[in-house]
């Protein structure tokens, strides 16, 4: 069983606390990437990647001096967002980080799919960036049905703990062969399923945490999820989307 994961948009550096153990896997894909960014200029770098302009001054020295294969920080570690604090890879057991590092993988549009301990960089580049070069129409276009081949060589039942738009990547690719399930959590509404994204993205960073710590193998594993007030729903849930609903009371005050 193999978990995929969104990476955040905010990242750090951390060469202190765990060595990053490999390379990521389409290193190749990436340094194509890193060398087309390089050549826009600052404007045009702003527009794809539509932020501020610090963030884009940020991005733009980055791309030109970024070495994708020194100084990394390992991807658990790397990525700043609320699904990762709900996770809290730092506060991890040997047995709970060897868990991840065999079972969850981040997508990822610089990257295209991490493994916990490959090393990476700072970089910003959302997968829905409107990239049209001379080599790919999109991002989604560029990688291709590498992200899911490479997933499926390893195991052929994935969980989708991941945003629409890096999960695509995967859905548009699967197999016959191939066991896809997507998690959602909310709360009922009005008697109306509903759905708020930063909540969600808490209780995925809490679900790999659970499944971290119970050692779960197989998707049977998740429906025991009762974080932050959430539980397993037999009656909205289906084969392929395991529908998790919280207490109202217990829902996150921010």
């Amino acid at each position: 069983m193999k978990l995929i994961l969104s990476p955040a948009k905010r990242m750090r550096r951390e060469t202190d606390f765990l060595e990053a153990g490999s390379l990521p896997l389409f290193l190749d894909k990436t340094e194509i990437l890193r060398r087309y960014l390089a050549g826009l200029s600052l404007p045009e770098l702003r527009r794809l990647l539509d932020c501020s302009d610090p963030i884009a001054r940020r991005s733009f020295q980055a791309y030109h001096s970024m070495d994708l294969r020194e100084g990394l920080t390992p991807a658990l570690f790397a990525f700043d967002g609320i699904q990762y604090t709900y996770m809290s890879p730092g506060v991890f057991s040997y047995q709970e980080l060897e868990y991840v590092r065999e079972h969850l993988r981040i997508l990822s549009g610089f990257y295209g799919l991490l493994r916990p301990f490959d090393g990476v960089v700072p970089y910003r580049l959302e997968m829905q960036a409107r990239l049209q070069t001379d080599f790919c129409r999109n991002l989604y276009d560029f990688w291709g049905d590498s992200i899911c081949k490479a997933l499926a060589a390893e195991d052929r039942v994935i969980v989708n703990l991941a945003s629409a738009e890096y999960s695509r990547t995967v859905e548009r690719r699967l197999t016959p062969d191939m066991t896809y399930i997507t998690c959602r959590f909310g709360r009922l509404e009005g008697g109306r399923f509903r759905e708020k994204g930063v909540h969600v993205k808490m209780a995925r960073g809490q679900m790999v945490r659970f499944l971290a710590e119970t050692r779960a193998k197989t998707p049977a594993g998740l429906k025991a999820f009762d974080r932050m007030g959430y539980a397993f729903s037999e009656d909205l849930s289906s084969e392929s989307t395991y529908v998790f609903l919280q207490d109202e009371q217990a829902a996150p005050s921010k």
